[in-house]
């Protein structure tokens, strides 16, 4: 049986996560693994896997909180340049899981593409955007996909398309995982008209949303027919403040956090939303973040 000693070369041993992620608060991973190819992440995860070792896959951090005592086992992170590339063809654009959304957006828009556009302002990459059905009101990642390239838990690659993918509001049918490449079918049009389409959404986004704070984005779905931030709101809960995170007193359903938070402050803040709201409001919210 093979040992994750044999990555000894991509691991770091006990490696903080909180300049990981968004939140910057946390403890740090008992291995974060770095691999440089899809073969060498696929043997890695082949191991673990033998080896009953628990892997967490970490992409942009943009909608994770990490817990002060840590993550055990392997946080798996596809930082190498090889999961990050983007190619075209025609109006097919290919992408690797650990490429930035933003950075792909901005592709597609050069190459006179339509379709991606409608997610600026969304952080993260390519993978857990895909996982999570990224979006907004104006659109999500979803309705562009035509394949992903995943790899199970087992360590397996196969290539998932058509009616094997099904996206629902912040949720897919991609459970294996990870995702290692997308492939988008586009649509032409003028790149100048995309980009003054993009601007506009971005102005919008960034008078309603706490952009330039450390954030994880929004902390809850939105309920069938509410929103989550205007629940908050209404319960009274913007800008309350424990220890050195709170609400936003721009949005309600993002939490900002500041130099020397605690991810426990942090979980105590959110059980204090989810109480206020379903007290005042008696609708239970559900996390769209995720708490390792």
């Amino acid at each position: 049986m093979n040992s994750l000693e044999d990555f000894a070369a991509i691991t770091l041993r006990d490696e903080p996560l909180a300049p990981l992620t968004w939140l910057k608060v946390g403890g740090p991973a008992q291995r974060l693994i770095q691999p440089r190819s899809v073969d060498e992440l696929a043997a890695v995860i082949r191991v673990c896997h033998e080896n009953k070792i628990t892997v967490h896959m970490l992409g942009g951090g943009s909608n994770l909180l990490v817990r002060d005592e840590g993550v055990s086992g392997v946080v798996i992170r596809l930082s190498d340049p090889a999961f990050s590339k983007v190619s075209i063809e025609g109006t097919r654009l290919r992408a690797g899981g650990g490429a930035m959304l933003s950075h792909v957006i901005t592709e597609s828009v050069k190459a006179g593409l339509a379709g991606l556009d409608t997610l600026v302002g969304i952080p993260g990459t390519i993978a857990g955007a895909l996982k999570g059905n990224a979006g907004g009101r104006n659109g999500e990642i979803g309705e562009n996909i035509h394949s992903v390239t995943v790899i199970t838990a087992q360590g397996e690659k196969f290539v998932r398309q058509g009616d094997e993918l099904v996206f629902e509001y912040r949720h897919s049918s991609i459970n294996e995982l990870c995702v290692v490449e997308a492939e988008f079918e586009l649509t032409k049009d003028n790149p100048d008209d995309i980009a003054e389409r993009m601007h506009k959404l971005w102005v919008m986004k960034k008078s309603t949303q706490p952009l330039s704070f450390q954030s994880a984005g929004c902390v809850f779905k939105n309920p069938r027919g509410l929103s989550a931030g205007a629940l908050i709101e209404q319960a009274g809960l913007k800008g309350m403040k424990i220890g050195n995170c709170q609400v936003s007193d721009r949005h309600g359903n993002f939490i900002i956090t500041e130099p020397g938070a605690k991810s426990a402050d942090v979980l105590k803040l959110i059980d204090v939303m989810k109480t206020k709201v379903a007290e005042a409001h008696g609708v239970e919210l559900q996390l769209e973040i995720q708490v390792w």
